[in-house]
């Protein structure tokens, strides 16, 4: 599944400058040093964080794609430097658990 099959499902586009990005897991974390060390390249990470370091650590871990849960705010600052880095961002509106249930069917 791609990253741009998320929009079908109530996930929100931020920044989708790589959307044909393949997803190939799931990791769902806050704490940014867990996630760097433990999420896999291709996951889409699920998270509640919504400053700028997440984009340093989706670039670290190659994940996919960044789920902002629970209508957590990205920044316009932070969407344009996603766009720049070639992250991909989307908004959900659920909880992280209903976020990864989602794409646990849909994978």
């Amino acid at each position: 599944m791609t990253v741009n099959a998320l929009e079908e499902h109530g996930f929100v586009p931020v920044a989708l400058p790589e959307s044909d990005r393949e997803i190939t897991g799931v990791y769902i974390g806050d704490l940014l040093s867990w996630v760097m060390g433990r999420a896999k390249s291709g996951d889409a990470w699920i998270t509640i964080m919504s400053n700028i370091n997440i984009l340093a650590v989706a670039a670290l871990a190659d994940t996919a794609c960044i789920i902002a849960a629970e209508d957590v705010e990205i920044t316009e600052d932070i969407a344009k430097a996603a766009k720049e880095k070639g992250i991909n961002i989307l908004s959900f509106s659920g909880s992280a658990y209903d976020a990864a249930v989602l794409l646990y069917q849909m994978l």
